[in-house]
């Protein structure tokens, strides 16, 4: 038997990139999957930015299955800098990537099965940040730490995670040189070593685990940088 067999797992932004890898290893693992994305498709369409768009899609989902075992929040955030960013574009950020995972959390709260997991995707940016990115950091940043807080509501009956990914390339290209030399497992990432996280975490496997960031970098956070130190020269 599959491990998520007879099993229903939600996924936000689900229809490409790496929401797309973990839903399919889903519905390998014999899961009935249902997507939310704004791209138009086989799946249902809205702007998660929308809490009525939410409210919705929350219906569809249970009027089909009449419960959920695992949410995976992974719709993705705009990112634009402090320069360039209007209030609105920042307050659409924080919509998709923290206030409508709380929502859609909430909505499916009374529908959750025994054992069920919700694991949010945040970033490394949630740590780190690269120049002109406020809106994508303040939104991952608030997904983790949206992940502790409802980890400590929703247990003992849901679990609730969130993965940090570094750099994903989600066409699976392999890097050489530099690129991949920088990170200490001496690659880039792909959607599948975020996917195996994932299922990971909404297994029983992982069934001690709850209100835990798991971050998924090649070490790239970990790794001190010093000017003119092993081949690094910073230049402005």
């Amino acid at each position: 038997m599959k491990e998520f067999e007879g099993k229903t797992a939600v996924i936000t932004g689900g229809a490409h990139g790496i929401g797309k890898c973990i839903a399919e290893q889903f519905a390998k693992e014999g899961a009935a999957v249902e997507i939310i994305d704004i791209r138009e498709g086989d799946w249902f369409t809205g702007d998660i930015s929308d809490p009525a768009v939410l409210e919705q899609f929350a219906s569809y989902v249970i009027q089909k299955h009449g419960s959920v075992d695992y949410l995976v929040n992974n719709a993705l955030p705009k990112m634009k800098g402090i320069n360039e960013c209007s209030y609105e574009e920042f307050m659409n950020a924080l919509a998709v990537g923290t206030a409508a995972p709380f929502y859609l959390t909430k909505l499916f709260l009374p529908y959750f099965n025994e054992h069920a997991a919700v694991v949010n995707i945040s970033s490394s940016r949630d740590r780190m940040s690269q120049p002109q990115t406020e809106s994508y950091a303040a939104a991952k940043g608030g997904i983790h730490a949206l992940t502790h807080a409802m980890a400590v509501s929703l247990g003992p009956r849901v679990r609730v995670n969130s993965v940090s990914p570094g750099w994903i390339d989600t066409s699976y290209k392999v890097y050489e040189g530099p690129d991949a030399l920088q990170q200490p497992v001496g690659r880039v990432g792909n959607p599948l070593d975020i996917a195996n996280m994932v299922l990971y975490l909404c297994s029983q496997k992982a069934g001690f685990i709850t209100g835990e960031n798991i971050c998924i970098d090649g070490g790239m956070t970990k790794l001190m940088i010093y000017h003119d130190d092993h081949g690094w020269t910073y230049s402005r």
